[in-house]
């Protein structure tokens, strides 16, 4: 390709919404264009290294026996009603009315259609197992779209399904599919973790997500120095915290406790760590029809961890809920509790309806404080031993100050990008959508299924935050537009233009990913644009190139070296390993 011919718009102004450098530098080289809030067009450039990625997702993911398939991006809504998804998903979920009243999503994921397709087509174990595979536009209706292609209503989305006999089944496909990850990252040249997840809407009994580690990430993981543990902070856990020293032991007594409303005055009015006061973090559940109280009880030095706290709220209660909200001082104060005083003791019988939740560090706890559900008041001496049948789950947020559950070794938190995430669903669509085969006795038996996705127009953004510069794009080798650009010092020079453009034939010839800067602009403004843009490298042609001297330049770290002219070609293919 011709740079004089190529459709690459470069632009020196930086966009207004562009906080991160991924963002700004995919709008000034001319790889992508905004068209609305968090939707954009892949422009010459941007198409060729999505291209460039789908081509190696699609690589591994064949290697691995899946099989590729295309979905419809519009599906009747009735598959997410069947499926019990079309609330719980949320307002993300984008429905609408056809012409003839039908509701239809865009979907942001494909579970439900490839469940049906599975239904009407697979009859009998043996055509299990079975992995399909989709790479294909999706629509997530953001609330607040950002950061270029890393939070963008329309994406395009790797997602794949399998469908197995048995759990024994689904965890092996489960960890060769961890393994294909793995692989598929390695090679587009990723600084990568697998890390435990939270399974979200999309629901299933276990989940890890794959992550860039990247200042700019949205999310925290939770790493542990020592061993190989790693854990979104959603999910993370920890070990046992040891106990303070100086333990506030009291016979059980209600103490008068004035103007004590929260930790922090309560922890001064007794002179204790707040790690020996209970903590109430009051929500309300809000259900399918209406909302339910919630209180979760945690140490006092602990903070809430809302999708711990929304997971262990639907493993108890008989209704699952959407999600948890705040519950204002003037709702709490209708339920007839006290704001700040609110205590185990007789909770149930002041508001029987109220689903009680306690943290696991709290289990058989004693020498704890806390309320007595009268203003001014708390409890001494608490002992949750006494307590009978009391729900503990892990809810308290976990920290860097915190040890590590596998080794008892120092945690630290990192910011990261989600990149991948893979599932294993077990029978939760199959069941609600009916989707049976007959086993080896004859018998009808639920599908058991995993879920395995990729973000593959967020992996370009992923890696631009992980390799660029302050100068524009730096890409992996498996990712970047160009392999090399020949860059003409001088087009005035007729042997100078010459040379070049008999070079850039020989590298095409030797099948070399290469783009030819055959502009009349200044030599400053060509490599102003290979910085930007990111091929990854430069062939300058130069004055010494007419005696057989070419200067290379890497565009990671624009390190620089003279070549010879019969080695070009040969230096190329062997920077590609």
């Amino acid at each position: 390709m011709r740079l004089s011919q190529l459709f690459a718009p470069t632009t020196k102004e930086v966009p207004k919404d562009a906080v991160l450098k991924s963002h700004q530098f995919m709008v000034q080289g001319g790889f992508i264009q905004q068209m609305g809030s968090g939707l954009y067009h892949f422009l010459p450039l941007g198409h060729k290294v999505l291209s460039k990625i789908r081509a190696m997702i699609k690589e591994v993911m064949d290697s691995y026996g899946a099989q590729e398939c295309t979905l419809g991006f519009v599906v009747p809504a009735s598959l997410w009603q069947q499926s019990g998804r079309f609330e719980q998903y949320g307002k993300e979920l984008l429905s609408f009315l056809d012409r003839k009243d039908n509701p239809c999503v865009l979907s942001p994921t494909h579970e439900e259609p490839i469940t049906q397709i599975i239904k009407a087509h697979v009859k009998s174990y043996k055509q299990l197992p079975l992995n399909l595979y989709q790479i294909h536009t999706k629509f997530r209706d953001e609330i607040r779209p950002r950061f270029g292609l890393m939070r963008a209503r329309e994406f395009v989305m790797k997602d794949a399904y399998s469908f197995h006999a048995n759990t024994e089944c689904l965890d092996r496909e489960f960890e060769r599919m961890h393994a294909a990850y793995s692989e598929i990252f390695t090679k587009l040249g990723l600084d990568f973790r697998a890390v435990e997840a939270d399974s979200g809407a999309i629901g299933g009994s276990k989940s890890k997500e794959f992550v860039v580690l990247a200042e700019c990430g949205e999310d925290s993981v939770i790493v542990c120095q020592n061993c190989s543990y790693a854990a979104n902070i959603e999910i993370a856990k920890r070990a046992k915290r040891p106990e303070p020293d100086n333990v506030p032991k009291a016979s059980f007594a209600k103490f008068y406790t004035p103007n004590t409303p929260t930790i922090e005055k309560l922890s001064a009015f007794f002179k204790v760590p707040a790690y020996f006061l209970m903590k109430a973090v009051l929500k309300k559940a809000r259900l399918s029809k209406g909302t339910r109280p919630v209180v979760f009880f945690l140490r006092g030095d602990d903070q809430l961890e809302d999708t711990k706290a929304l997971n262990a709220f639907n493993k108890s209660a008989l209704e699952n809920a959407l999600e948890l909200e705040e519950m204002s001082p003037s709702e709490v104060t209708a339920l007839g509790l006290p704001v700040g005083y609110i205590g185990a003791y007789g909770l149930k019988h002041l508001v029987p309806d109220i689903e009680v939740i306690f943290d696991v560090d709290l289990q058989d706890a004693d020498c704890l404080i806390c309320g007595a559900n009268e203003a001014d008041q708390h409890f001494v001496g608490v002992d949750l031993a006494t307590f009978a049948d009391l729900n503990y789950q892990d809810i308290a947020k976990t920290r860097p100050q915190d040890r590590c559950v596998e080794c008892q070794g120092a945690l630290s938190e990192k910011r990261s990008i989600e990149v991948g995430h893979i599932f294993k669903l077990g029978d939760k669509y199959s069941k609600s959508m009916e989707a049976t085969y007959l086993d080896k006795e004859g018998r009808l038996q639920h599908f058991e299924m995993g879920c395995y996705g990729i973000g593959v127009t967020r992996l370009m953004s992923a890696i631009l935050e992980q390799y660029s510069d302050e100068k524009g794009c730096v890409w992996s080798k498996a990712s970047a537009p160009f392999e090399v650009v020949v860059v003409v010092a001088n087009p005035k020079d007729s042997a100078l233009e010459a040379l070049g453009t008999q070079i850039y034939e020989e590298l095409k010839k030797a099948e070399i990913d290469v783009l030819l800067d055959d502009r009349a602009d200044r030599f400053g403004a060509k490599m102003a644009d290979f910085e930007l843009i990111g091929c990854s490298h430069a062939l300058i042609i130069g004055k010494q190139a007419l005696e057989g001297q070419f200067e290379l330049i890497t565009r990671q770290g624009l390190s620089k070296h003279t070549i010879a002219r019969d080695l070009i070609v040969q230096t190329l293919l062997e920077a590609r390993t």
